[in-house]
């Protein structure tokens, strides 16, 4: 069973940047995404990345702003987030992918993270 850690949550401004990191406890040769909960509202998806970070998904709401890479080597998925709005507020979750065709689908992660919280302040 693969564990999987995230951090680098934290408080920015508006405008801010974050940089997160997922590290997992064994290598994995799957597809890696973050998705994010809000209060209130359901985990949604974010972005994913393919094992060999030839393919990467986003969802509209983060394109342009957010990007998303991996390190084999070092069993790290990261998540560059610049211009960081309130809207992006929420916890942060990464997970992998079991396979599927819908990568943008929750339920076709297998392992989670424990989620680590992104507040942007207004």
């Amino acid at each position: 069973q693969v564990q999987l850690v995230e951090s680098g949550g934290g408080l920015v401004q508006t405008g801010g940047s974050l940089r997160l990191s997922c590290t997992a406890s064994a290598r994995t040769f799957n597809a890696m995404g973050w998705f994010r909960q809000a209060p209130g509202k359901e985990r949604e998806f974010v972005v994913a990345i393919s094992w060999d970070s030839g393919s990467t998904t986003y969802a509209d709401s983060v394109k342009g702003r957010f990007t998303i890479s991996r390190d084999n080597a070092k069993n790290t998925v990261y998540l560059q987030m610049n211009s960081l709005k309130p809207e992006d507020t929420a916890v942060y979750f990464c997970a992998e992918h079991r396979g599927g065709r819908h990568i943008e689908d929750l339920t076709e992660y297998s392992y989670w993270g424990q989620g680590t919280q992104v507040t942007v302040s207004s």
